[in-house]
């Protein structure tokens, strides 16, 4: 079979990964040989230590924006973000693919996986994250398949296998040792992609991964359709990672599908981490959510002879110290904002950590909540109501106003969630 693409009609409601936070669950990974319907394991992971960091050389993520083409004549490329490490490699490398938003394809941003790059960059890893074709600024149409799910897998592994592909090639990737992962849409993408997957890729990591379409007769008998056909041809291991409170797939829908997957001997580990924050489904795009996935993950890459020593010291957004200007909760001592204002920073206070609360003297504010760097977004969609500089107010469980470090944030970063005074800042 060859990865191929057909247009046909029917609505689709494809399963977007936004973010959210999480509490630390998961479980020790269970084999899939014995093929059981049941509940999926649970387990607790410990959080991620990395004491010795300090001495290991510092690194960037280097990233980079490139053009992967799809075609031999390079008439139709992909957006891709590339991350790496210092130095010429070759390095192993993972591939990273995304998830749908709601509406428009063309409309979504381009991938940019900052906490999953940077735990991989640590490693030692080159990671790539391409938008596939009709997402963002790559060229060609995002194409649905109508009801067809399998076929819809396939395609969008068409666009993963020409990734690889011209990735490979370069002369600072070790193409002996590659992973594919992807989330929601880009976690169907990734375990169709492994019915062909090059002789170099080794793994394939799963993050609540599937597509949705309500408005498909059987949707779900479809999607576990599909994984049952994609396991049969797939000799590649996966890890599948499924939380509880998943917004979009319910247990007994992932339990079905992953048990089809294993019914003609793929080889496959399930975790359950438990409840993630409210939405399980943006585990991979918060940098909190490295704490849950990466023990598993870890764990897994071993057994499949990739590298999961820890190589260079890479920094996380870096916090702003307390101001002690006042108590988190003192609603009224936030200055400049009106009771609308006071009104959203009551909303910022039940709100999940990584969050972030920013003003400015004109009385514009805005809070952010998830993904990599909250405080960024906090900053840049308080800017965009303001002709004043918008100033971190409060960052997790302290007001950091008056603190030297408050105005430091960058506004770089751009929300994909609600957009306006208060947003979800989503990557994903």
């Amino acid at each position: 079979m060859v990865f191929s693409k057909v247009l046909t009609k029917c609505a689709v409601i494809c399963a977007a990964a936004t973010c959210a936070v999480a509490l630390a669950h998961a479980d020790p990974l269970t084999p899939l040989g014995d093929n059981q319907a049941g509940p999926l394991s649970r387990a607790q992971v410990p959080r991620i230590a990395l004491d010795d960091d300090v001495y290991l050389p510092t690194a960037g993520l280097n990233e980079s924006i490139i053009r992967v083409p799809v075609d031999a004549a390079g008439s139709v490329t992909l957006e891709t973000t590339v991350y790496k490490p210092d130095g010429p490699g070759p390095f192993p490398m993972i591939v990273f693919n995304h998830g749908k938003m709601p509406g428009d394809p063309r409309l979504q941003e381009r991938s940019d996986p900052l906490p999953f790059a940077r735990e991989f960059v640590r490693r030692g890893y080159v990671v790539v994250a391409p938008n596939r074709q009709g997402f963002g600024h790559s060229d060609g149409a995002y194409e649905q398949d109508g009801c067809d799910v399998e076929r819809n897998g396939l395609g969008q592994a068409g666009d993963v296998a020409a990734t690889i592909g011209y990735m490979s090639k370069q002369p600072f990737v070790d193409a002996s040792h590659i992973v594919v992962a992807g989330t929601s849409h880009g976690g169907l993408a990734t375990m169709a992609y492994g019915t062909e997957a090059a002789p170099g890729v080794r793994a394939l990591i799963n993050f609540s991964g599937g597509l949705r379409q309500d408005a498909c007769t059987d949707w779900q008998g479809n999607l576990t359709r599909a994984f049952g056909t994609y396991g049969e041809k797939t000799r590649v291991p996966s890890l599948w990672m499924y939380g509880d409170n998943d917004s979009v797939w319910t247990r007994p829908l992932v339990t079905g599908m992953y048990t089809a997957y294993g019914a003609h001997g793929a080889s496959a580990k399930m975790v359950d981490y438990g409840e993630y924050k409210n939405d399980a489904h943006r585990l991979v795009g918060d940098r909190d959510g490295v704490h849950v996935w990466w023990p598993a993950v870890e764990a897994f890459l071993a057994r499949v002879g990739m590298p999961t020593r820890v190589q260079y010291q890479v920094a996380d957004p870096s916090l702003p110290k307390a101001s002690g200007f006042a108590a988190v909760d003192a609603v009224d001592a936030v200055p400049f904002v009106d009771e609308a204002g006071r009104a959203g920073y009551r909303n910022f206070l039940h709100q999940y950590p990584s969050r972030a609360f920013a003003v400015s003297d004109s009385g514009a504010w805005s809070w952010a909540e998830g993904g990599d760097d909250p405080m960024s977004v906090a900053v840049a969609n308080c800017q965009k109501q303001s002709s004043a500089p918008c100033r971190l107010y409060a960052v997790d469980n302290s007001v950091v106003w008056g603190a030297g470090s408050s105005t430091t944030a960058s506004a770089g970063a751009a929300a994909t969630g609600t957009v306006g005074r208060g947003a979800l800042a989503s990557r994903e």
